[in-house]
């Protein structure tokens, strides 16, 4: 068995793997890396087994989205740890051996993510997974270095290594048998949020999900679905109803449910004063197949409890990160008051 595979989703992404997959060679030497191809209409596969004969390539037979295409593709791969890798990301040297050395040390560590920094200024933090994931008491996600959309500039202040609650599916490292024994990733979700919904299950069985400063990859963002796109805005409402209906307890949701889809609502008329109504209507249709497929969720719910019983899980914050940022002006996480 591999101790570690390199995992890289693609669809349509030949000039991403021209342009980033040579860095991820050049610093992940001896490794086993593994390009799984959602089932690409451009020329990705051939592009593959002409110039990278070493990559090996897994065909997927139909696009199943970020979440069923690594699922798909890591059933497929035998390692002791996997390492999620979106296709728009360069690596720098020595950016394994940290983020493995924190599992290797603690059995008790399920999964982990190295310092997720922007490509297009590589002195920021980019938006997804920044310096590791947080969420509120209602279920919203935010990072250290992001925000919503403030990024923070990286003045090292987050050199350190540190249980969070989430680690971004940007750059994911996961023991393989704890991917495999949590179901792998709700496809459901299609994309987004679904590793929030995989590290909240590692953390309800017992685990905790750390990040590692000492390792960085620089992330361009958006190579899935753009940040402006109304399908991202409907799977970002939709998953984000679906994750705290199914981590939460019943008294919990007694409130918390009804305050999210009210502030689900006010930002639908924020985008719809923006001129944004694909958007506000992207949150109409997150609403109404989250009512439709209820009795689906009330399933899964049931599922998930029964192989993990209780809710509660720490290094969850217990304020409103929307009060904060938007009347409090905390707008870094340094500022938020745990």
């Amino acid at each position: 068995m591999t101790q570690v595979a390199i995992v890289i989703l693609n669809y349509n992404g030949e000039e991403l793997l021209k342009k980033f997959l040579p860095s991820v060679l050049k610093f992940s030497s001896g490794l086993k890396i593994i390009v799984a191809d959602n089932n690409s209409s451009d020329s990705s596969v051939d592009f593959l087994d002409k110039e990278f004969p070493q990559v090996e390539v897994i065909r997927i037979p139909s696009n199943l989205g970020y979440c069923g295409g690594y699922n798909y593709a890591l059933s497929r791969v035998e390692a002791k740890y996997y390492v999620l890798l979106n296709s728009d990301v360069e690596v720098t040297e020595n950016w394994i051996d940290p983020v493995i050395s924190v599992l290797e040390n603690d059995v008790s560590v399920g999964a982990a993510q190295p310092k997720i920094l922007s490509y297009a200024d590589k002195t920021s933090f980019e938006y997804a997974g920044a310096a590791g994931g947080f969420i509120d008491t209602l279920g919203y996600p935010f990072c250290r270095g992001r925000i919503f959309n403030s990024l923070e500039k990286d003045n090292h202040q987050y050199d350190d290594c540190l249980p969070i609650f989430w680690a971004t599916g940007a750059c994911l490292f996961i023991r393989s048998d704890l991917f495999n024994k949590m179901g792998g990733f709700d496809e459901d979700f299609f994309a987004h949020m679904e590793e929030i919904d995989l590290c909240w299950k590692l953390k309800r069985a017992g685990y905790s999900i750390f990040y590692q400063g000492a390792s960085t990859i620089y992330h361009v963002g958006g190579g899935t679905l753009a940040a402006t796109s109304p399908r991202k805005t409907y799977f970002n409402f939709r998953n984000g109803l679906s994750l705290i209906y199914k981590h939460h307890s019943f008294g919990q949701l007694l409130w918390k449910l009804p305050f999210r889809f009210l502030l689900d609502w006010l930002a639908a008329f924020k985008f719809l004063w923006a001129g944004t109504a694909s958007s506000s209507l992207a949150i109409l249709k997150a609403h109404i197949n989250f009512v439709i497929t209820f009795p689906h969720e009330i399933k899964k719910r049931r599922l998930l409890k029964n192989q993990i019983p209780g809710f509660e899980v720490n290094r969850k914050y217990r304020g409103l990160i929307i009060f904060d940022y938007y009347f409090r002006n905390r707008r870094n996480f340094e500022n938020l008051k745990w």
